[in-house]
Parts: structure tokens; sequence; C-alpha cells
């Protein structure tokens, strides 16, 4: 595996795909994943997080594969990566996840469900009055917290309630194309503290991430020695 650390580079906009890559939210993403389309077909085999330095993107990347270092627009780092995790290793994390529930409607069918905005529908069922109501951040904090410590487990680490910190609650929503219907998810940013419990589901966790919207750079999580 590999780790990478892509950047715009500083006279990008001199380049012909400037202003292709930069004309919306979603052709950045495209962009991203041009990086590893070695093949028309190919199956996304990398995860990432997108950021910024300043006023210029920045992308993280886990991947099988080195990027394509000859695209133009971006200064690539890449390194191997192979993480050394050992059981009860403490660990500070960063994760932007799409914090979503799946549910079955009366037919059976899957819908996937924000954890944020139904918190936010049950208050407003229970007729609780606007100013009697969580703030915003409370309801990320708390349906954040147990949306991730609900998965924990199955990835391989465990989660001290008040060692973490959810936030950044955004909502997105792209266009492939004009007239073409709406893209949207949510994102949810966690910074805190994690004991390893079983290393070989964890690295697979550093490898695979969590949760779904990895196409939008949902999941990947970054970790370092306390």
């Amino acid at each position: 595996m590999y780790f990478s650390r892509i950047i715009l580079q500083e006279d990008a906009q001199k380049a012909p795909d400037f202003w292709h890559v930069f004309r919306d939210s979603y052709s950045l993403h495209q962009s991203i994943w041009r990086l590893f389309a070695d093949l028309a077909d190919r199956k996304r085999d990398f995860i990432y997080r997108l950021d910024q330095e300043g006023k210029r993107p920045l992308i993280y990347t886990v991947s099988d594969r080195k990027p394509d270092t000859s695209l133009g627009l971006w200064h690539i780092e890449t390194k191997e990566y192979e993480p050394r995790i050992r059981t009860d290793m403490l660990l500070a994390f960063m994760l932007r996840v799409n914090p979503v529930r799946t549910k079955r409607d009366e037919k059976g069918k899957q819908h996937r469900h924000d954890v944020v905005m139904e918190a936010k529908t049950r208050l407003k069922e229970q007729s609780i009055k606007q100013n009697e109501r969580n703030p915003l951040a409370s309801l990320v904090q708390e349906e954040g917290c147990n949306w991730l410590m609900a998965r924990a487990e199955k990835h391989g680490f465990a989660l001290n309630p008040i060692q973490i910190r959810a936030d950044s609650y955004q909502q997105h929503r792209f266009f492939k194309r004009k007239g073409s219907r709406p893209i949207q998810f949510s994102t949810l940013d966690f910074n805190g503290i994690l004991t390893v419990i079983d290393p070989e589901l964890f690295i697979e966790t550093l490898y695979k991430g969590i949760g779904p919207a990895k196409v939008f750079g949902c999941g990947m999580m970054m970790v370092k020695r306390v």
C-alpha cells in the first residue's frame, strides 16, 4: 500500500486543464479519480481525504498503486504505507465520514438516513419548541459519537466518548452535468483518541476506510501515536 500527499502546484493556473478541474466541486473529485485511472474500467482501489493548505487543495490518499505523476497540476509525495500496529496502542485520529444509517421501508427497500437530520426530525415530531431544542453542535456531537462508537469494534478499535470531538457537519450537493439529478450527501469530522483492540482489523480499516461515500473523500482515517 501507498500513502500520498498531493497538493496543487503553485503555478497550476498556467496548465490547460486547470479551469476544467476547478469549474465545480464535482470536477475536483473527478480529477482525484484521474490520478488513479490507468484503465477505463478500473475499480476504485484507493481512499482519500480532501483538505486545504492555504487556498490550495490538499489531498491525502491510501492506495494499492502509486498515483499518476504525469498529469501536471499536482505535486505528489508518495511513500510505502505499512502501519505497525499493536493491541492497546493509543492513537490520535482524524476522520471524515458520511454519517448515515441504513434502514428498510415497509417494502423491504433499503434507505440511508443522515443521523443528524434524523435527530432534528425526531425533535420536531416531539413538538419540542425551537428554543428548547439542543443546539446543532450538541446534536452533531451526540449523534456523531453514537454513530462512530457503534462501528468501532468491527473496525478494530475502542473509543471513550469524552475523548472524541465531532464537528464540521456539512451538507453537499453536486451535479454531474447540467440538468442531471443532484448528488447529495453529508459529512462530519472527528478528532480524538482511540485504542487499538484488533491490529489486523484496524490495519484493514486504515487501508479501506469507514462508512459510505468514499468516492467523495469520506472514510479515510489518519492516525499518529499519542
